[in-house]
């Protein structure tokens, strides 16, 4: 097997071993994550989505159409365990925005499927989301850098 990872570069930041990188990347993330998510998160709020992985429930369950998307295929693709996912699920439907049919055959499978209700609210979502990222990320990044970032993410993804 080969290793397709580029040789190591010299150390950067003080560090003395480039390998501290990682880790410095891995925290970066998190610290993004953490400075950005609270006020998407309240800004959400007040459409009635209670956290940002609602919207990521919501759009797969839209994205899917009259067929529903399984919740397997939802935990997969939002790589959210089982239990967590089967909570925000029940969440989302108490506040009437989706509805949930048991899939036939064996085992207890369900498909999800968006309410009258949240017809509309990605677009409303969406538009908190851009409001908010591009606040954040357009005075920092210029378009081709964020373009490199995602690349550089999506390695890191699956």
């Amino acid at each position: 097997m080969s290793d397709d990872r580029p040789a190591p570069s010299a150390p950067q930041f003080g560090d003395a071993d480039a390998r501290i990188a990682y880790n410095r990347a891995f925290f970066a993330l998190l610290r993004v994550e953490r400075s950005l998510v609270p006020d998407i998160s309240a800004a959400l709020r007040d459409l009635g989505i209670a956290d940002p992985i609602w919207y990521e429930i919501l759009f797969a369950t839209e994205e899917a159409g009259a067929e529903g998307v399984p919740m397997l295929d939802l935990q997969r693709r939002l790589n959210v365990p089982q239990y967590a996912l089967s909570r925000h699920v029940a969440r989302i439907e108490k506040a009437g925005l989706i509805r949930r049919e048991a899939t036939p055959g064996a085992g207890r499978g369900q498909r999800l499927f968006l309410t009258e209700a949240a017809e509309g609210l990605q677009k409303k979502v969406w538009a908190v989301y851009m409001d908010r990222i591009q606040q954040a990320m357009a005075p920092r990044l210029s378009t081709d850098e964020a373009y490199d970032l995602v690349r550089l993410l999506n390695r890191l993804y699956g």
